[in-house]
């Protein structure tokens, strides 16, 4: 692909947009069902990459030239990212049609009917670091909601990423949407081209870090659906459960620490410094997580009795920066605050709107806290590593938008349709506007009930 020219990559990517519009819902559930095939035949091959790429990346990171939280982000394997890469395709293959779907019908006048109607966006480009399974993340999400895709991953899985765009190739060369549906690229310079292309790529969606996601935005006509970080925050509210607070924010730091929906900050009710802080951070020190901490909550480790080995080694103060840093590490961030109020108010100025959690049990509290974060997602009593698409139940994700425009929070295929309007006259000479207005006909505006255009 590197050898054709970034223009081709996207006019070929808009044609092949247009051909697969009449495209039945069937035909696009059979070729996810026929990638899944490919890729589970291809598994030994594509595994096999992938460790090349892991040990490039070492070596990229003991030369100091990448973070160990990209490195991690990497491993194809690890765990059950694999089985869960396959599950997400059969997950996305089996959701409902997210196109054709009626949200509003009316009959403006007899036999004259409107109709809203979820369509797809158009052709996608997609722009991501590290990890390779986002190349059928995004492929996947992409042929169910009928958007062509261009994908470009970090250098650091070219190995891998390119046996998986073959096996998602192979298998919709099996069906009757084009292999050009799905394209891969792999230099910068072709982003640079592609990302002033908006005569043919309809949005741009970056998933990495601050810095690419900044880059693209600035530079760039095509719209962008995106988050920055993942400054995520856990508050420990007065009436907290000191079990319930240790089990989900141990799990929210340590499950997948370079994850963006990771905990980075831990914000401590005041009531509670000599009680449950106190045993949620012996609990955090067990697992080896570093604690930057405030003047107040740092005051009460450095007194404990009988203290953690390891507590002067991972016990630290904190700056004022610190809680505008997204570690991506086995670091927390902590700070002490008086009030439910103070906590939103720290939460809304410091955190990225992506997803933070209370540890409460008020009722009262609870509500305040969900309606006061400005966030996509906001939990109580449940780990922040909730915030994810395969979790949420829609397959898999394109991304995580904090935007307030079209999607927000773990983007699926609802947020990869967009919709049209369809009118239709049954009126033997049609309807023209000029038949309406004073001394003239008004329109009826009946509301229509329907799930389905029925033309």
């Amino acid at each position: 692909m590197a050898t054709i020219n970034a223009e081709t990559i996207a006019r070929v990517a808009e044609e092949a947009f247009e051909a697969s519009q009449l495209t039945s819902s069937s035909e696009r559930v059979n070729a996810l069902h026929a990638i899944r095939s490919e890729l589970e035949s291809r598994r030994e091959a594509i595994l096999t990459a992938n460790k090349e790429d892991l040990q490039a990346a070492q070596a990229e990171v003991d030369a100091g030239r990448m973070s160990k939280s990209l490195l991690a982000r990497l491993d194809l394997g690890r765990g059950d990212k694999w089985n869960s890469m396959l599950q997400g395709v059969l997950d996305v293959a089996a959701l409902p049609d997210p196109t054709g779907t009626v949200s509003y019908a009316t009959e403006l006048d007899d036999q004259l009917e409107l109709y809203k109607v979820s369509c797809p966006i158009g052709v996608l480009l997609v722009i991501f670091e590290a990890r390779p399974e986002v190349v059928v993340n995004i492929a996947a999400l992409a042929i169910k909601s009928g958007n062509a895709a261009i994908l470009k991953g970090g250098k650091e899985s070219n190995r891998t990423a390119k046996l998986l765009s073959d096996a998602i190739q192979a298998g919709l060369a099996k069906t009757s949407l084009p292999r050009t549906y799905i394209q891969t690229i792999e230099t910068r310079a072709e982003v640079s081209s592609l990302l002033a292309m908006d005569q043919y790529i309809d949005l741009v969606i970056p998933r990495g870090s601050k810095e690419l996601v900044k880059n693209i935005q600035h530079n760039t006509r095509i719209p962008v659906m995106g988050h920055a970080d993942g400054l995520c925050s856990i508050y420990l509210d007065e009436t907290a459960d000191v079990e319930k607070a240790k089990r989900v924010i141990v799990d929210a730091k340590i499950d997948y620490p370079s994850a963006c929906n990771a905990v980075e900050t831990l914000i401590v009710h005041e009531s509670l410094l000599n009680t449950v802080w106190p045993e949620v951070a012996r609990a955090l020190l067990a697992a080896n997580v570093e604690l930057l901490c405030d003047e107040s909550t740092l005051k009460v480790l450095s007194s404990l009795q009988n203290p953690p080995q390891n507590l002067s080694r991972l016990v630290k103060s904190s700056e004022p920066s610190t809680y505008d840093i997204e570690h991506l590490s086995l670091t927390l961030s902590v700070i002490a605050l008086p009030s439910l109020e103070t906590a939103i108010k720290f939460i809304n100025q410091h955190g990225s709107g992506h997803t933070d959690a209370i540890i409460t049990e008020s009722e009262s509290a609870a509500s305040t806290f969900c309606r006061g974060v400005d966030s996509a997602s906001t939990f109580v009593n449940a780990s922040t590593r909730f915030a994810d698409g395969f979790r949420y139940g829609y397959g898999t994700e394109v991304g995580i938008s904090t935007g307030r425009i079209h999607a927000r929070g773990p983007v699926g295929l609802e947020g990869l349709v967009i919709y049209k309007y369809m009118m239709r006259s049954k009126n033997k000479v049609g309807h023209t506007v000029g038949e309406f207005g004073t001394g003239k006909k008004s329109y009826k505006h009946q509301r229509i009930e329907t799930s389905s255009v029925p033309f």
